[in-house]
């Protein structure tokens, strides 16, 4: 499609919130707007491409394209794409110009290019990058999109990165599910092994997580208290624990014994710690933050922010920056001043002179350069507390409060350390104490009690142990004597790895960094594009979708609590066990960041040009790999599983197959009736739902002229089936469920050739009178009978 020179312009967004929102500064003769939902293509499945395909076949990996074909998709009600990707094309009849207006991120620029690029266009195409959908933000956006004269070229980098990652996951997927499934799988799970770039390394992290838990044997360490009496009659007690845990209960007596006949003076420490507020969220630390606080599942905060982001209330939330440009330092004031508006209570924390407090540098909130988003902050636009629901005004007074105490001076604390030197046979011995009040609050005025809570722990680590500590101590002069009026041996229990929990994942996945100890390694996942993004697994605005990908697959199960702990089931142990037998890079969680970081290089190119010959390097060096997967997995066995230890799925707790839910929207239009509750998540509801609506439509089928109409297999068909697949440890196809004539031609091909042909009758499967080699039967070339095609009933 080429351009017209009419000096017209379309801008394309992501949704019509948007649309509306900046409708406001271009409304004009000369400009016309189109608004998708999401992804308005999708990728065709290859059994649509090439019937071969269809099958669960080894013999036919690995399937590879060197483009993944794609059609109109559907939105979530059911109802295709196609009628707006038609109204997009004939809206870029006439234009000259596309400005992008979409999100701004590797999502954003691929919803529009492939739209693009699958309708011909030619023309010239600028990025309209939108960190927040305020009047101030849109303003800066036009004014950098008219000083950029190349976004449009480094947009389609950005896109092609995103086009590569999804050509990765469709091939991967795809190839490693089905090899996988087909030879290595326990032939008792009846699930497919699923199989991905990002979840597979990512199941690796969990899974190294579970041994070191499961293997984990716990021992004593000792620490000694030594109980002292001042001379104004005042009791105090002091620990030795020091960070090299005693494990030798003879060394601790001896210390005891020491320290029971101390008297001597006390060194007294008394300053002030300055505590500064935490950073500013990213999409991962908001996810942990909300789950922890709220018991949010992190899609569902992520769908809040998103909500909020649409409304103009907040900054772009999928960012894995948690630093704000220092050209926004200007802003702080006037978005101050528009919170306490929603939030009055907290005007009189603002410092005297009404200046926010600015940090700069790492160990504050403002850099130089904060990475592609900076962090999730509120804006001038500011909500009604009526117009939110509950949850939305959770979220954004959350964010709203970190905004404000990143702007709100330190807290101070008094501190405290009361400490002596025991001689001991062993060598003199630090014992200590310390207590602390508060000061002056500071920026934790904001949070009043909830200032306190436990900070954020590094996820998989031991939960470290605090020093001795006491709410109040006496009053001790420095170089005040004491007495020990008696010494105990306390005996404590190092403590396994913390489980990582729900909320936590997308942290660890970002932070690969902090879940390793080499030095060497550490270094590998360094970035030197931006130090405070280490490379990690996946993107922000991906991450939280792998875990229901895991509980999908039945590799990990989730425990209780508001933020329940991730366990790593035997199936997942197995599966990722099996992965490193056969292909360790895959089962490799470092190796695979440095790989996306190399993927990331792609959305980096400084020309068109570039980005192309890069991402051709990629998808080439993508097909080489899956060469490699399913030759190492050719010559793999079976993984033996005691079947016991298979957990069982029960069909309510199931999602339905893609086969069941398009079925079942396609009756729910021809029949005008709505789709009941759960028809599209519980197996159970969209089989009930097909038996009473397709069930009726039987006779009216078989006494018209429809034959082409899709018929439902009988539950006893569908039973055989599976319990084939069961046996022969093959996965049994989704269409098998929904299709008569696809669950047919799977028990024909896959009954054992004593069998008798299977035929259908009132709703129960029956067996046709004769035997496997009764005349008229075909064979295979591989010796199995074959049952004679049987006439479907008109």
């Amino acid at each position: 499609m080429s351009p017209q020179p009419s000096g017209r312009t379309l801008f394309f967004f992501e949704k019509p919130s948007a649309m509306r929102q900046l409708q406001r500064f271009f409304r004009s003769p000369s400009t016309v707007s189109v608004a998708a939902e999401g992804h308005l293509l999708t990728a065709e499945e290859p059994g649509s491409i090439r019937p071969e395909w269809k099958p669960w076949r080894f013999e036919a990996l690995p399937i590879v394209l060197d483009t993944i074909p794609v059609a109109a998709g559907q939105n979530r009600s059911g109802q295709s794409h196609a009628p707006k990707l038609a109204a997009i094309r004939q809206a870029l009849q006439g234009v000259e110009r596309v400005i992008i207006a979409t999100d701004p991120g590797r999502e954003g620029s691929m919803i529009a290019w492939e739209v693009l690029e699958h309708l011909g266009w030619s023309g010239r195409v600028d990025r309209l990058k939108l960190g927040a959908l305020d009047d101030v933000s849109i303003r800066r956006a036009f004014a950098s999109l008219a000083r950029e004269t190349t976004s449009g070229d480094l947009d389609y980098a950005a896109y092609l990165e995103a086009l590569c990652r999804q050509y990765e996951d469709y091939h991967l997927g795809l190839n490693g599910t089905r090899a996988i499934s087909l030879r290595l799988r326990p032939p008792a799970f009846r699930e497919p092994w699923r199989f991905g770039g990002v979840q597979t390394p990512t199941l690796a992290i969990l899974a190294d997580l579970e041994e070191r838990i499961r293997s984990f044997v716990p021992h004593d360490f000792f620490k000694v208290a030594l109980h002292l009496r001042m001379p104004s009659g005042a009791a105090l007690t002091l620990w030795h624990a020091p960070k090299e845990r005693i494990l030798d209960p003879a060394v601790a007596e001896t210390i005891r014994e020491a320290a029971a006949g101390w008297s001597g003076p006390l060194a007294v420490e008394q300053k002030d710690v300055r505590r500064s507020p935490p950073r500013l969220f990213s999409k991962d630390t908001l996810a942990r933050r909300c789950a922890k606080r709220f018991g949010w599942d992190p899609q569902h905060t992520a769908g809040l922010a998103q909500e909020l982001y649409d409304q103009g209330y907040l900054s772009y939330p999928r960012t894995e920056s948690e630093y704000l440009p220092e050209g926004q330092i200007g802003d702080a004031p006037a978005i101050m001043l528009a919170l306490f508006e929603v939030l009055p209570e907290l005007r009189p924390l603002i410092p005297a002179d009404g200046k926010p407090v600015l940090r700069r540098g790492t160990k504050g909130h403002y850099v130089k350069d904060p990475g592609e988003h900076h962090a999730i902050v509120p804006l001038r636009r500011v909500p009604e507390r009526g117009r939110l629901t509950a949850d939305q005004f959770r979220l954004w007074e959350l964010i709203a409060k970190a905004y404000l105490a990143a702007h709100l001076p330190d807290g101070i604390d008094a501190r405290t350390l009361i400490s002596a030197q025991v001689l001991t046979p062993v060598g003199a011995k630090p014992f200590s104490v310390s207590g602390s009040m508060v000061r002056e609050p500071g920026w934790r005025a904001i949070y009043g009690s909830e200032a306190e809570i436990e900070p954020d722990l590094i996820p998989g680590k031991a939960k470290r142990e605090q020093e001795p500590a006491v709410t109040r101590l006496p009053t001790v002069r420095d170089g005040e004597d004491g007495t020990a009026t008696g010494a105990k041996v306390v005996t404590a229990v190092t403590e396994p790895p913390r489980r990582i929990t729900r909320g936590e994942l997308p942290v660890v996945m970002g932070r690969l960094i902090d879940q390793v100890e080499d030095p060497v390694v550490k270094r590998a996942l360094e970035n030197p594009v931006n130090p405070n993004e280490p490379k990690g697994l996946g993107t922000a605005a991906t991450r939280d979708t792998i875990l229901p990908k895991l509980l999908k697959s039945c590799y990990i199960a989730l425990g209780t609590g508001k933020d329940p702990a991730i366990e790593v089931t035997e199936i997942g142990r197995a599966f990722i066990g099996a992965v490193r037998q056969v292909f360790p890079a895959y089962g490799d969680p470092v190796g695979r960041a440095v790989f996306e970081a190399e993927l990331a290089e792609i959305g980096r190119a400084a020309t068109r040009a570039e980005a192309v010959q890069r991402a051709e390097a990629f998808r080439q060096r993508t097909r080489v790999r899956l060469d490699e997967l399913i030759g190492a997995i050719s010559g793999a066995g079976v993984i033996q599983l005691d079947p016991s230890l298979i957990p069982k799925v029960q069909d309510d707790d199931r999602a339905p197959t893609p086969a069941m839910v398009a079925f079942a929207v396609s009756l729910a239009e021809r029949k005008g009736v709505r789709l009941p509750r759960g028809c599209k998540s519980s197996s159970s509801a969209c089989r009930t739902f097909l038996d009473t609506h397709a069930g009726a439509r039987a006779p009216q089928a078989e006494q018209g002229s429809g034959l082409g109409a899709s018929r439902t297999p009988s539950d006893a068909m569908v039973r055989y089936a599976r319990s084939l697949a069961e046996r022969q440890g093959i996965v049994c196809p989704p269409d098998v469920e929904t299709d008569f004539d696809a669950c047919r031609r799977f028990l024909d091909s896959r009954a054992p050739e004593t069998r008798h042909p299977v035929t259908e009758t009132r709703g129960s499967v029956r067996l046709a009178k004769g035997s496997a080699d009764k005349p008229g039967q075909r064979v295979s070339s591989a010796g199995v009978a074959r049952k004679p095609k049987v006439r479907r009933r008109a």
